[in-house]
């Protein structure tokens, strides 16, 4: 993976200690609309993270199958992933 690291990790831990405070939220019965922001929160931070990673993707592994000459696998990989984000 070409996306930095320590930036994807620190939102993923982000995102998971969100989550643990979603969970406690929960478990204390909070007011739906305060459990509903953090969730909104969480999806943003893991979102975040998702565009850092693809745009490493399509810059690296893409871009390096497109100049090799044989892109059909990555641009059949990132049609699938399009279908999923879409639907």
């Amino acid at each position: 993976m070409m996306a930095d690291h320590e930036q994807v990790k620190q939102l993923l831990k982000t995102a998971r200690g969100q989550i643990d405070g979603i969970l406690n939220m929960v478990e204390q019965d909070r007011y739906c609309m305060d459990v509903s922001n953090q969730i909104l929160a969480a999806q943003s931070i893991l979102k975040k993270a998702n565009r850092m990673v693809l745009k490493a993707h399509v810059n690296g592994c893409v871009r390096q199958a497109v100049e090799s000459g044989e892109p059909e696998e990555k641009l059949q990989e990132l049609s699938k992933l399009l279908d999923k984000l879409i639907d």
